[in-house]
């Protein structure tokens, strides 16, 4: 367990790696990959239509392909990365919380919410977190790895199986729009995250086709990658986990303001809002008596306006045995009040799977 405001920025070094997986292959390397199987290369789109666009990973179904050709190219590209520990579900099965073991018997976590006119994938990108912030579980809980570009994209095929499958209430359905606030910050595992996105948003049968402006890019405010994320020009929405508006309280509760601190760090964000024209989220946990004063919706405000920025305001899902709990409701109203009086547009997010665990900061390993 990591001291108060101790950062960690790099994962502990790996015995073993995650098995290759289609997921982590860019098109041209997995043509690269089939031949050097001994396959002809177009078998690779044969084999990611099946995966990205059928939804199947078992060899059995793929019925146009050589029975040879399927066993050896499910065994080199699509290792089982994941197994199923448990699911729960709440809100009448419309949220449901997925514990899965990776191959080094390393657990994480990923929810699927169903709502009526879309479905949300919100995913990890990290075993634990290095950010240590004091209200989220999984900060306090340290950092164990990096997920692998597959091991990301396995946690959304796996929702989009189960949709398709009508396993989910409500028929059948697809995946619709990915959040990257599961465990971990996703820019301080960069690589494997902007692939995983790319092979999200890359269109079939390369990938799974949903639209970049439908993933969510959270983080606590890494500056030097933020820039870097601009530059990648994907227009994926950045959520910025701002928490406080002053430095002095932004230091305890984000640490990582220690590094980059306020002003640096909207600075980066109105920087991504100009290179992709993406209106930037705010997100904000309203903590009783810590961050939900008056002043601090006003400064809040202050910084925000004028610029193409959205302020979410998340009633704090407290963890067991902790002293942040969430503000009460009049705290809250007149939070969003004072951010309108702005002109700063707020919502306050649906609590989906608080009866889980579910919600933001709360994808701890609760097995362990």
């Amino acid at each position: 367990m990591p001291k108060p405001g101790e950062l960690t920025f790099t994962a502990p070094p790996r015995r073993s790696k995650p098995p290759r997986h289609l997921a982590d292959l860019t098109p041209a390397e997995r043509r690269e990959a089939v031949a050097e199987l001994g396959e002809k290369p177009f078998r690779a789109a044969q084999l990611s239509k099946h995966y990205f666009g059928h939804l199947s990973d078992d060899p059995e179904q793929w019925t146009d392909m050589p029975a040879a050709s399927r066993a050896k190219l499910a065994e080199a590209l699509l290792p089982a990365l994941m197994t199923s520990v448990r699911d729960i579900s709440c809100d009448d099965g419309a949220t449901r919380k997925s514990l899965w073991k990776l191959f080094d018997g390393t657990l994480v976590e990923a929810v699927l919410m169903r709502y009526p006119d879309r479905v949300t994938m919100c995913v990890s990108s990290q075993a634990g977190c290095g950010m240590n912030c004091p209200f989220c579980a999984t900060g306090q809980a340290g950092l164990t790895r990096n997920l692998s570009t597959g091991e990301i994209v396995e946690q959304v095929l796996a929702g989009a199986r189960a949709l398709a499958r009508g396993e989910v209430p409500g028929g059948p359905g697809r995946v619709s729009n990915i959040v990257f606030m599961g465990m971990g910050e996703p820019l301080a595992n960069y690589k494997a995250v902007v692939g995983a996105v790319r092979r999200l948003t890359d269109p079939g049968p390369d990938g799974l086709g949903i639209s970049a402006r439908s993933v969510t890019m959270s983080t606590v405010g890494l500056v030097p990658a933020m820039y870097k994320l601009a530059d990648e020009r994907i227009p994926v929405t950045l959520a910025l986990s701002l928490h406080a508006p002053d430095d002095d309280l932004r230091n305890t509760l984000v640490p990582v303001n220690t590094r980059w601190d306020v002003r640096e760090v909207l600075d980066a964000a109105w920087h991504y809002e100009g290179v992709t024209g993406r209106r930037v989220s705010i997100e904000y946990a309203l903590i009783k008596d810590i961050n939900d004063h008056g002043w601090r919706a006003d400064l809040l405000g202050r910084r925000l306006k004028n610029h193409n920025a959205h302020v979410n305001l998340i009633p704090l899902n407290p963890t067991p045995g902790s002293k942040w709990t969430a503000s009460t409701a009049e705290r809250q109203e007149e939070f969003v009040r004072l951010l309108t009086k702005h002109g700063v547009p707020v919502t306050v997010r649906d609590t989906r799977g608080r009866d889980i665990d579910g919600a933001c900061g709360q994808l701890a390993a609760a097995e362990v």
